[in-house]
């Protein structure tokens, strides 16, 4: 695991707490690396959105925002349903049966981390995604994603929610196998909306619990 995935895992699994900020001088003593791959690093998160500007040149862990999970789960639920269904017709079993290893990988192993987590279920959607071919919604798709993985390692993490996820990711993977199309896209879009819907509650009633 590079700097850059060390710095990412520990934001996801909470280490640094929302609103503080970052110093290079003391990341790079945590690390026992110099300031430059610190910077290096922070600079890639910052620009992922992991992390936000704060002063000068600093950089600080973003509050969660429950209007910025609102707007990620509005965008996916469009456009997530939309790839999926475009891809439908050519999944094949080699493809399918890829994706059910996912699921089979994160039901086997319940105590991955929160990164893990967020690094498998962005996985089997890709997985599934990608058989579409359509690159430049694919890509907007995963930025959407990266945006999210704070905010699924959190949920996954502190409200219990994995198991619920996991029974609607099999639903959907049912549904693509007996080609369903229409089915799957509206268990998609419930699965993406019930989460978000869920953690914009959660934090309008516990703000910055994080």
């Amino acid at each position: 695991m590079n700097l850059y995935e060390k710095i990412k895992a520990d934001l996801q699994r909470g280490r640094f707490p929302a609103g503080q900020a970052l110093k290079q001088a003391e990341l790079a003593e945590f690390y026992e690396v110099s300031r430059i791959p610190i910077r290096d690093a922070l600079q890639r998160l910052k620009n992922e959105g992991w992390l936000s500007p704060h002063g000068k040149r600093g950089v600080a862990v973003p509050e969660f925002d429950p209007l910025e999970v609102e707007d990620l789960y509005l965008m996916r639920m469009r456009l997530e349903p939309l790839i999926q269904t475009l891809a439908q017709k050519k999944l094949t079993g080699e493809i399918l049966g890829r994706a059910r290893d996912i699921l089979d990988t994160m039901e086997g192993n319940p105590n991955l981390s929160a990164e893990q987590i967020g690094s498998l279920n962005w996985q089997f959607h890709a997985t599934i995604y990608l058989a579409a071919e359509r690159p430049t919604l694919f890509a907007t798709v995963e930025q959407l994603h990266r945006q999210c993985e704070r905010y699924i390692g959190y949920q996954s993490r502190s409200l219990d929610y994995q198991n619920t996820s996991q029974k609607e990711h099999y639903a959907i993977l049912e549904a693509l196998q007996q080609k369903k199309e229409q089915e799957a896209a509206a268990l998609l879009a419930a699965h993406i909306e019930t989460a978000g819907k869920q953690l914009v509650s959660f934090l309008h009633t516990t703000p910055n619990s994080p």
